[in-house]
């Protein structure tokens, strides 16, 4: 069942951080899913090591560390994706 989780939050984690970067990121919707999810483990991770990972209510600044990460994972990732397709 968190394999399950896994890739429903990296879909939705990959999909805000498209949204944040300015124009438009071509690449197909299982790229965007695996970055999603990778960007959620490496925030989780940041968000440990700045001691924010659990506070009370909604983890706010963990969510932006996730789609922060995700974002730069997709700007870097979308160039190299435009020139393999080419």
């Amino acid at each position: 069942m968190s394999f399950l989780w896994a890739i429903i939050a990296g879909l939705i984690i990959g999909l805000l951080a498209k949204l944040v970067i300015p124009g438009r990121q071509p690449i197909p919707l299982w790229l965007t899913i695996i970055l999603g999810i990778i960007g959620g483990l490496a925030g989780n991770g940041l968000a440990s090591a700045f001691g924010v990972r659990d506070t009370g209510g909604i983890d706010w600044i963990r969510h932006f560390f996730q789609i922060g990460i995700a974002a730069v994972l997709i700007s870097a990732l979308t160039p190299m994706w435009l020139r393999r397709r080419t």
